[in-house]
């Protein structure tokens, strides 16, 4: 299915089964998505902001400079998502399911990641500032060069977590 560029903001989605589809630069924003199924998706470039992707399944999903800001993601599951230079301000990630993300550049600032599994998950210049990563599951996850200011990792398992020159100041 090939949805490039469609203007897809506002629409009920929940339920809807979208994997490997084609969604390239589609304007998503403020869409209900509620445990859909975009597994193996291309989400290059699309706008996301305010949408609601409880539940959803993006294993596998490409969302390469994606923005989704405000996006309620929880319990999600991003597994081995790639999502380079993504916007996810504000974010809602609760319980998310981020292990093996690409999420290397991405924005995260603000973003609640609390009890999110980021098992093997590549951070690398990752801007998580003010975010909130309590009782995250961070092992083995690369935050090379991350900037970690006033994050809250009360909680958090880093067991074996890469951070040389990562930055953690309050």
């Amino acid at each position: 299915m090939n949805l490039t560029g469609a203007d897809l903001a506002r629409v009920n989605l929940r339920g809807a089964n979208l994997s490997e589809a084609m969604l390239r630069g589609t304007d998503l924003s403020e869409a209900d998505l509620t445990d859909a199924i975009l597994s193996g998706t291309f989400l290059t470039d699309a706008q996301l902001s305010g949408a609601i992707l409880v539940g959803a399944n993006l294993i596998n999903a490409k969302l390469e400079r994606a923005t989704l800001c405000d996006v309620d993601l929880t319990g999600a599951n991003l597994h081995n998502a790639i999502l380079p230079d993504a916007k996810f301000n504000r974010a809602k990630l609760e319980k998310a399911n981020l292990s093996a993300a690409k999420l290397s550049r991405a924005d995260l600032s603000r973003a609640n990641l609390r009890y999110a599994d980021l098992t093997d998950a590549n951070l690398i210049d990752a801007y998580l500032a003010r975010a909130d990563l309590s009782h995250a599951n961070l092992t083995d996850a690369n935050l090379v060069r991350a900037e970690l200011s006033s994050t809250n990792l009360m909680n958090a398992n880093l067991k074996g977590a890469k951070m040389p020159d990562g930055k953690i100041n309050r």
